[in-house]
């Protein structure tokens, strides 16, 4: 949404920084705001819906998208706003997977939501990458998002303070990349 005001941002090598968001779902890349930013007025299945707009192909469709997630099912003719908060993150996630994504950017996706709905969504996104999606998820739970990741990212004031395979880095180098002390 915003244009940098130095360097590039460029996916598949084209740059895309600015470009009207339509255009960037469009080239296959998908955002899961932090906050879920649901249309209030909206029933979950038209939220859901919405997100289908650019018509790309792909195998996500209302029935793959209330299969896994199956408490919307139930609740599709609701309003979005009116479910739980975990729920709601569901319908966010859901209405992203609706475009048929190359790129899955998810930020904070526990944000604000009880550890067993965390731990439902977490236990979602092996599915949700299986057929080659990639994702990035920005999140603030360090170990949970080791757990579901190949390669992670700490930043400190906007630079890269420590990088790695999730699996090989140790609890102490992110604590000392973080904050400068040992865990």
């Amino acid at each position: 949404m915003l244009r940098p005001t130095a360097g590039q941002v460029l996916y598949k090598g084209a740059p895309v920084a600015g470009m009207p968001a339509a255009q960037i779902v469009g080239k296959g890349i998908a955002l899961v705001p932090e906050g879920r930013r649901l249309f209030s007025s909206l029933s979950v299945e038209e939220n859901l819906l919405l997100g289908a707009w650019s018509g790309r192909p792909g195998r996500w469709n209302l029935d793959t998208v209330l299969e896994l997630f199956p408490a919307l099912r139930e609740r599709r003719h609701h309003r979005a706003t009116a479910l739980s908060g975990g729920q709601q993150q569901m319908v966010a996630i859901g209405r992203a997977l609706m475009s048929n994504p190359e790129l899955l950017m998810c930020d904070e996706l526990s944000l604000g939501l009880a550890p067993v709905i965390v731990r439902e969504i977490y236990a979602a996104l092996p599915a949700i990458v299986a057929g080659g999606m990639s994702a990035i998820i920005v999140e603030q739970d360090v170990r949970l998002a080791r757990q579901v990741s190949s390669r992670f990212y700490c930043f400190q004031e906007g630079r890269v303070s420590l990088a790695g395979a999730s699996a090989e880095v140790s609890d102490e180098a992110i604590a000392q990349a973080y904050f400068g002390v040992e865990a």
